[in-house]
Parts: structure tokens; sequence; C-alpha cells
């Protein structure tokens, strides 16, 4: 991954983040305020709407390209070190604690300060934050280590699955009777056995056809290399891993709920500070910055101390864990949904989702704890799975991996909201996701994701025996045996 790639992407953010601020200082780049005496506003100029999609496309794609090069990067500075898997496990799961204290400051102190001082002075302070971490990030240029930049991989990876599809009519024989394209420098000898039928993509049918003078392929999408054939392999095998991400993202995607619930909460803490509704979600952020410093501070440690080596849990088990947890985080928000529903009814409050309840928001503590400690090993681990499992020249796609199924989870989400609602609200029923709470029944919702993420589980289960050992595994047995014979 180079530096400038990576570079590239916090500046192009920071200075979509300063055209977001602009509005909140030049009267003449936002629309005029809506008048309190009538209902009528005054629309958006173009050259107003044009400079607002202009700053969250720049935001949108600087922040996606700093997600997907950033870990990346950051894992390719550790190359060198010996008891290389301990050390990217530990960079991991500090990245993540980062990220989720970063955004505890996000949706705690500025929203704090949006709402009491303006969004001048909100967007302002965001704004010099991201200007100082961009100037942080060139601080450090001197001592990163720099790597060339790879070749195109989505497009070698297309030419794969052109090349196997155009060479189908190939017969594979068993045994090294087939001759093989390599590319220069390459440690593989002969593509791996599983997936066949995309190794017909890397048979040489005729050298004097299919190489031209220098050695290399006349036609790329009918004669691919090896490691491209394998990388392929390797994105494929992780797909079905991958995809249990997707539905355990499911979970995380139900915002607007958590708002609606905290807001019929008492959400004192304390005497005099009142937690706004939008930031009841940093209590999962709390603990996932808390399960990061016990699990990577003190559990392994400890581990390590009894066993007398260092213990390095693996990313599958870890996974698994953080499956199961994000189950049981779904059954505690139904549980907690149920019981704030009756007392909201007992109370009078079923026609006034408005009402403040006699129920701390401190009530939502379990349920958000769970969740924080499902997040806490998942997410680190899905990345560390990705970036140890997958070639190291498809690093920057193993590290967008995570975020996409992020992406995706969003947008199934909509999708499942809306094909429950128009499901329950037939025959002039309340819907269960309806506006008020109160009359709704989210507590059934989250019964239901609660039933998708065991089914999820159980399927994780079966793709984890199915994927077989991990490399880390396969090199520890091998050293193993080395010294048994030894």
């Amino acid at each position: 991954m180079s530096l400038l790639r990576v570079a590239s992407k916090p500046c192009l953010s920071s200075s979509g983040t300063l055209l977001i601020w602009l509005p909140t200082v030049i009267m003449q780049a936002k629309p005029h305020p809506c008048s309190e005496s009538s209902d009528s506003c005054t629309p958006a100029t173009t050259p107003q709407l044009i400079l607002l999609c202009t700053a969250l496309i720049m935001i949108a794609v600087g922040y996606g390209g700093v997600t997907s090069s950033s870990l990346a990067f950051g894992a390719d500075q550790l190359k060198h070190f010996q008891n290389n898997a301990s050390k990217i496990e530990s960079y991991f799961s500090w990245s993540y604690a980062t990220s989720s204290f970063s955004a505890i400051v996000g949706s705690v102190g500025l929203v704090y300060l949006q709402e009491n001082y303006g969004w001048r002075i909100g967007y302002g302070v965001l704004v010099a934050l991201v200007l100082f971490a961009v100037l942080t990030f060139f601080s450090g240029s001197v001592w990163y280590l720099r790597l060339n930049p790879t070749k195109n991989l989505v497009n070698g990876l297309f030419k794969v699955m052109v090349a196997s599809y155009r060479n189908r009519n190939i017969k594979l024989f068993s045994g090294d009777t087939e001759l093989e394209y390599h590319s220069k420098g390459s440690t593989l000898s002969h593509p791996s056995g599983k997936l066949r039928f995309l190794n017909k993509a890397c048979i040489i049918q005729d050298p004097e056809r299919d190489l031209n003078g220098e050695g290399t392929a006349v036609n790329p999408w009918k004669l691919c290399t090896v490691d491209q054939v394998e990388e392929l392999k390797s994105l494929i095998k992780i797909m079905p891993i991958w995809i249990t991400r997707i539905v355990m993202s499911l979970n995380t995607c139900q915002g607007s709920f958590a708002v609606l619930q905290a807001t019929s909460l008492d959400r004192h803490i304390g005497s005099k500070f009142q937690l706004p509704a939008g930031s009841v979600s940093s209590f999962a952020l709390v603990f996932i910055v808390a399960w990061i410093i016990l699990y990577d501070r003190i559990l392994l440690p400890l581990a390590s101390r009894i066993r007398g080596k260092t213990v390095h849990f693996s990313t599958k088990s870890r996974m698994g864990c953080g499956v199961f947890i994000s189950f049981l985080s779904m059954a505690a928000m139904a549980t907690m949904e149920g019981i704030r529903r009756a007392v909201a009814i007992n109370e009078g409050y079923e026609n006034n989702p408005d009402g403040v309840l006699h129920m701390s928001i401190l009530w939502v503590l379990p349920q958000y704890a769970l969740m924080g400690f499902a997040e806490g090993l998942n997410a680190i681990s899905q990345n560390e799975f990705y970036i140890s499992e997958l070639p190291k020249s498809m690093s920057s796609i193993a590290s967008s991996l995570y975020m996409l199924s992020m992406a995706i989870a969003s947008l199934l989400s909509s999708f499942l909201m809306t094909t429950i609602n128009n499901l329950t609200n037939r025959g002039g029923k309340e819907s269960w996701i309806s506006s008020n709470i109160n009359k709704g029944h989210y507590d059934y919702l989250h019964w239901v994701l609660a039933g998708l993420s065991i089914t999820n589980f159980l399927f994780f289960l079966a793709f984890s025996k199915a994927y077989g050992p991990l490399k880390d595994e396969k090199f520890e047995a091998q050293g193993t045996a080395e010294d048994g014979k030894a």
C-alpha cells in the first residue's frame, strides 16, 4: 500500500468536512432561515446544492478510502516483526478501539456542542480535529515503511473469471502434467486442488501461440498467472464467512430505534447531565473500548503467563463468539423493549410516544454491553482474518471487506424494515415499526433479528468447519512436525 494512495484519502475527507462547515459561516452558502410566522421555506439554490453534494461525496469517498487503506497500511508496517500474528492482533484491536473512542467523542461531545453552541462551533471543532489528524499522519511519514503500489487486483480477478470460462473445454489431469503460466518471482509452484475449474485460466495450451517473445501472455484475458488464480480462490473461499458478518451487521443498523427508545426513557445521569438521545449508541462503543482493554491488557497476558508461552486465540474462535453474543444482545434488546412497552402502557403513554417514562436509561446497558462485546470480538477478528488469509497483494481488498459488509447490511436493513412494515400493517393494524414506539412492537422485530442471529451462528459453525485450518495454524502444525522429526 503506497503512502501517496493512503495520504490522498484523509486529505479528500478533510476538504469535504471544510466544505460542510462553510455554510455555517458564509450566509450565501445556505438557504435563508425559515420564517417562524409561516410554513414556507426558501429552497436551496443550485450552487448551494452543488456545494453540499460535493462536500458529502468528498467525505464519503475520503472516509471509505481511509477505512479501506489505513488498516492495510498499518499492517504493512508490522511485516518485519517477529511474532507477527500477535502484533497484528494487537494492532487491529487498538485501531478499532481508537475508532470507537473517536465515535464516542463524536456522538457525545460534538452532539453536545452542536445542541448547545450551534452548528458553527460544532462543525468548526470537527474541522480542527480532522486537520489535526491529517497533520499527525504526515508528521510520521519519515518513519513509514514505503511499499511499491501493486497492480490492479480487481481487473486481475475479472481476467481469471473470463479466462477460466473461455478455457472451459480444457481437460485437467491429475498430477503435474499441465504447463502453467507463472509470474516473475512467484513462489507458487502449482495451483491448489480446490476450485479446480479456475485452474483452466492458467494452463498454457500452446506456448508459441499463448506466449510472446518475452514469455508473457499474449492475451491476459485468456491466460492468467497461477498467482491471479489463487487470489480469486482465496477471495471466494472467505465469502461464506464474510456473509455471516453481513447478517450480524443487520443488528447494528437499528439506529433510529435506539433514538426512539432513548427518547422515552429518563436520560438523566446524575443530577445535572442529560444524555442526548442521539448519543445512546455510545454505550456500545464504551463497552467495545472496555473489552479491547480487558482482552489485550489483562486476559491475553494472564493466559500467556499461565501457559508459559504467548497465547493467541484464533480469528475463527473470536468471530464465532462474537456472532453468538450478537444473538444474546438481540434477545436482551427484545426483552428490554417488551418491558419498556409494558411500562409505557401501564403509565398511560400508549398514545403519547413523546412521554418520558419513570424508567432510567441505564436499563439499556445490558443490551449495549452485549452488543459492544460482540462487535469487539467479531469486527476486529474479521479484519484480522481477511488480512492474514488473503494474499499480501490483496491487502487493500482485505481491509475493504468489513466496511463493504456494513454498507450491504445497511441496504438489507432498509429492505427488511420495509418488508416487515408491509406485512404487519395489513388490515389496518398498527405496524411493528410504527412511529409511535408505544403502539408498535419493536420487541417482535428484535426477536426476528435474534432468530436470524442464531441461524447465522449455526451457518458460521458450518462455514468455519468447511474452511479448514487457518494459515497460521498450518504453519504452526508444520513447525511442530519438523521439530518432531528433529
